[in-house]
């Protein structure tokens, strides 16, 4: 068998059924499946969520993303034309102003509106029913290189406070779901969430309850957080046809340093840490760059592909992702290229649950 060019985006395709996109999640959090990667000797096993901490050894330590999704999902029309708008927050700036990214018809030009039309209304805007009652404005000021536009909101109060009015969580285009419901409210979040500032889900955590959580501790395992505020990028496929071209997306994160000198006795100690999450990996990795893991913090635009030298993260625990995607080449990085397209191969015929609210595959 002949390894294909692995910097050719065409080598990380696969085929996959649309029925097996979960549009729902389970009814319990620990209800998903878990397909067990063991690189030492390329077996794959399929087992039940609730079996993790069975497959994890005395003393290692889960390292977990605790950001919170923002309802960073926006509903709302031109003030000049009255034609309907829809996009993401991005993200707000030190002077208030905030970056925004949508779509509408014709061209918004700086120094025109939007307004935006409360959560609760947000359905209908869909439609084009809302009253447009109760709105709040946002000025156009620039439009950045990327697309995207700085605004000035007409109200003084903090993002997170007006999003929590305005906004509705941003679920992924698969899901084909516009607008969150009380069950999407809920679930897609994990229990870990806490920092405010994602517009997208660290789904492996979607997984965990207290109960299972519990069961780890019982089993010796120990945890850490740390912080990686999912951006857009995460939605966006690779740009080009060769990955040594593509340009990959930034993301804040964070590592205090309470939880880097925990993982730092965990591994002197000779124990595994297991990232819960691409997020994770991302954030341990970025951080241990340039030096020996110690508390961190900003903007990481790493992109992890095959060859790649860890120097803090042991094993994985992650859901199955898009074909094409940075996602499935930084799983390959770790389990290697092969057992990876066999372990999807079997998920596809295993009719494991796919994407956010899907199943999990733990790479040991």
């Amino acid at each position: 068998m002949v390894t294909p060019d692995l910097d050719d985006i065409s080598a990380w395709q696969y085929e996959l059924p649309d029925d097996l996109i979960a549009s729902r999640p389970t009814v319990r959090r620990d209800d998903s499946r878990l397909m067990v990667v063991r690189r030492d000797s390329g077996q794959i096993e399929h087992c039940q969520i609730r079996d993790l901490p069975q497959m994890l050894s005395v003393h290692d330590r889960l390292v977990f993303n605790n950001t919170k999704v923002l309802p960073a999902r926006l509903f709302g029309f031109r003030t000049s034309t009255k034609g309907k708008w829809e996009g993401l927050f991005l993200d707000e700036q030190d002077d208030g102003n905030w970056r925004i990214t949508g779509q509408t018809r014709g061209r918004l030009l700086p120094g025109e509106s939007l307004a935006l039309v409360p959560a609760s209304e947000a359905q209908a805007a869909t439609q084009g029913l809302a009253s447009g009652d109760q709105t709040m404005e946002l000025q156009l000021i620039r439009q950045q290189e990327d697309g995207s536009w700085i605004v000035r909101p007409d109200r003084k109060a903090s993002a997170v406070e007006l999003l929590d009015h305005f906004g509705t969580l941003p679920l992924p285009p698969y899901i084909k779901r516009k607008v969150a419901d009380e069950e999407d409210r809920d679930r897609y979040q994990t229990m870990f969430a806490q920092e405010p500032g994602a517009i997208a889900a660290p789904t492996a955590g979607l997984h965990f309850t207290p109960e299972l959580m519990a069961d780890c501790v019982q089993h010796g395992i120990s945890s850490s957080e740390v912080t990686l505020h999912v951006g857009i990028g995460t939605f966006r496929p690779v740009s080009s046809q060769r990955l040594s071209e593509h340009r990959m997306h930034s993301e804040w994160c964070r590592i205090t340093q309470e939880s880097a000198e925990a993982i730092n006795a965990t591994k002197a100690a000779g124990q595994k840490i297991v990232a819960v999450g691409t997020t994770s990996v991302r954030t341990l990795e970025a951080a241990a760059q340039q030096q020996d893991l110690t508390a961190w913090q900003g903007s990481t635009d790493i992109f992890i592909t095959p060859g790649f030298r860890f120097n803090v993260v042991d094993q994985l625990l992650t859901n199955f992702h898009l074909p094409g995607s940075t996602l499935i080449v930084l799983v390959a990085a770790l389990v290697g290229y092969d057992l990876t397209m066999e372990a999807y191969r079997q998920a596809v015929a295993e009719r494991y649950r796919f994407y956010s609210y899907g199943d999990a595959m733990l790479i040991l």
